[in-house]
Formats: C-alpha cells, structure tokens, sequence
C-alpha cells in the first residue's frame, strides 16, 4: 500500500463520522422544531424540496466549479433524505 494511502483513508472515515455526526444533531434539531407544529405530509415534502435546494445552490456557491452540478444536488439529495428520515423516525416516535 502506497505510504499515503492510509492516512487518506483514515481521513475519509473521520469525515464521515463527522458528517453522520452533524446528520444526526442537525435532524434533533429540526424534530424539535417541527414537533407539534401540525405540518401536513406535503408541508413536509415541500420543505425538504427547499432545503435541497437551497443546499444545492450554497454548494455551488463553495464549490466554485470544482464540481459538477449533478454531483452537488446528489450530495444534497443524499444528506438531506438523511436528515430527513431521522426527523419523519423522531417524529412518528413522538419526538
């Protein structure tokens, strides 16, 4: 294995315990948030339509062309049906 080959792989799991860190705190937040607001399935849905892409374009923003645009809004898709799991889960459980 080349010399720089584990410390790039150990990295890449400590940026994806961070990132299941911040999915995580992020989708207790927005549970307490919503919990008890009375938001109906399609407020829901309409939301985190929104939330993707608001996500999408503040990558864009960052990303500066570094990346594709379709690679951006697959992140953006996948953290936010992270996110928004956790938070439909915390809900149905009663927060």
């Amino acid at each position: 294995m080349p010399p720089r080959l584990p410390e790039l792989i150990r990295r890449a799991r400590r940026l994806a315990l961070e990132r299941d860190r911040l999915v995580h705190e992020l989708a207790r937040e927005w549970t307490k948030a919503l919990k008890g607001q009375g938001f109906s399935p399609k407020d829901l849905d309409e939301l985190w339509a929104g939330l993707t892409e608001e996500a999408v374009r503040r990558l864009q923003r960052t990303a500066a062309g570094s990346v594709g645009v379709e690679a951006l809004r697959r992140e953006a898709n996948e953290v936010i049906a992270r996110v928004k799991e956790r938070v439909e889960t915390g809900l149905a459980a009663g927060g």
